[in-house]
């Protein structure tokens, strides 16, 4: 759908199944060294001249392309729907401010990298609440935090030997907002080697930014290793973690802990760590309720880092839309010595393959804000830490429980039930603080001679928990 033709969102599918009998055709390598050379500092020098697209006409959210540059390199074609008409957004060296970057006299329509979505809203100040850029992924907050986790329209093949596979988007169109609305909706075609999709989202920003995403899928091949509602942050280093950490600042990270709501209806908490080897961890379900990275610490004092506010990154929560069946929510944690790294994957991966020409549809909805939408009715994991114990290998942990049931009134029969395997764990304590509403179970973990130990951990009263799931895999 070009210029001057009607938009159908029909089409949009139909254009993402003609293009998946067809042998994939990578983008070409046309962008000029003048912006392909570029380090990141030269790149958000780039500025927009030009007034971002709908923000003078009372419609709650503008749009600004953005220039193609640094890691950047990919052209996407971005067509504006207006009143049923579709408009392609052609791009014009003379709507950017360069800042001293020697670009081509004869600079032709290079196309943009993706765009950001500036929400306008009819009191308040306007905020930029999403960006979508590079391959198929994006970002979102919430009022007042910074961009922090992404997202993945489409995750392929991650940690494999032959090399993930990335796909990419190749067009969007975007609707332009009614008057005076607070919502945007997107389509777009994403292409890769092994398969094709359409993706339609729907971005609605405010204290909380929920995006909905239906999507369907087109596979060229028999898709193994699928990840839907893919996410990735940056875990650095933190209370638990601290390998190779010798800097100022007490901890380093995005998100602290992968959460889950299984099909069984059980909250589970599974701390991030920056580990020496990749760690791979699966997470079997049938169903999920809903996963995240979610960002727990909410003070300064935590972080110290006047640049980077760790505090105010946003926790991303996904909710299925239907039912995903049978699979596993997979968690990645990649090694990384450096903070700038997403060394964090988290998504959700259907146990049966996706078959070659088959068309397969699903759903699910992103929370983006301070919290997730749905939070344990139990007590909830507010720190992990760990340190060198008092022998040999062993490690020692506390894990501190929060919740108004710990309070004045906690229950006298409360109980910690923690199993190690392998492994084993020694001098086991419940130590209450009502005052704080908090109980800090403290325990050492002898290893042996593994290199690897499952820790699972529950308080319980009254023969019920009342706590959510903390678990751990420790490795040297």
């Amino acid at each position: 759908m070009g210029d001057g033709q009607r938009f159908d969102p029909s089409a949009v599918t139909d254009v993402a199944r003609q293009l998946s009998k067809k042998p994939f055709v990578p983008l070409p390598n046309d962008l000029p060294d003048a912006f392909s050379n570029l380090n990141f500092e030269q790149y958000v020098s780039i500025k927009s001249l030009s007034q971002p697209i709908w923000s003078t006409e009372g419609r709650g959210i503008a749009l600004e392309p953005l220039h193609r540059g640094f890691v950047f390199n990919n052209a996407v074609d971005l067509y504006l729907v207006e009143d049923g008409g579709v408009r392609r957004l052609a791009y014009d060296p003379s709507n950017f401010n360069f800042n001293g970057i020697n670009i081509p006299k004869d600079l032709k329509d290079i196309g943009f990298s993706g765009f950001r979505l500036i929400s306008h809203p009819a009191e308040g100040q306007p905020f930029n609440f999403a960006i979508v850029q590079g391959a198929t992924f994006f970002r979102a907050l919430a009022r007042g935090q910074n961009y922090g986790a992404i997202a993945r329209a489409l995750t392929l093949k991650p940690a494999e030997a032959k090399g993930e596979e990335f796909p990419i988007f190749r067009a969007f169109w975007i609707e332009r907002p009614s008057i005076g609305s607070n919502s945007i909706t997107i389509h777009g075609v994403l292409d890769s080697e092994s398969t094709t999709g359409a993706v339609r989202m729907t971005f609605r920003p405010g204290d909380m930014t929920i995006v909905d995403v239906e999507t369907t899928l087109f596979p060229r091949v028999n898709l193994e290793h699928v990840g839907l509602g893919g996410m990735a942050s940056t875990y650095f280093y933190g209370p638990n973690d601290r390998r190779n950490a010798d800097d100022i600042r007490p901890a380093v990270y995005e998100s602290s802990g992968l959460q889950m709501l299984n099909g069984q209806g059980e909250w589970l908490w599974r701390p991030l760590q920056n580990p020496e080897t990749l760690q791979i961890s699966a997470f079997v379900d049938n169903s999920p309720r809903g996963f995240g990275l979610l960002q727990r610490e909410r003070a300064y004092e935590a972080f110290q880092d006047d640049e980077q506010r760790f505090e105010r990154r946003p926790s991303l929560w996904v909710e299925p839309l239907g039912e995903w069946g049978e699979g596993s929510v997979q968690l990645l944690e990649i090694p990384t010595d450096a903070e700038i790294n997403d060394n964090i994957l988290a998504y959700w991966r259907p146990r049966a393959p996706m078959a070659a020409g088959a068309e397969i549809p699903f759903a699910y909805r992103q929370y983006w804000g301070w919290s997730s939408p749905e939070r344990p009715p139990l007590a909830t994991v507010a720190a992990t830490r760990s340190g060198r114990g008092s022998t040999g290998r062993r490690r020692r942990f506390t894990v501190d429980f929060v919740g108004e049931m710990l309070g004045d009134n906690w229950p006298k029969d409360l109980k910690s039930i923690l199993t190690v395997g392998p492994g084993t764990f020694h001098d086991l304590k419940l130590l209450p603080y009502p005052e704080r509403k908090t109980v800090r179970v403290a325990f050492e973990l002898d290893p042996g001679n593994e290199n690897a130990c499952e820790m699972r951990l529950i308080l319980e009263a009254g023969g019920k928990p009342i706590s959510e799931t903390w678990l751990y895999r420790w490795t040297p």
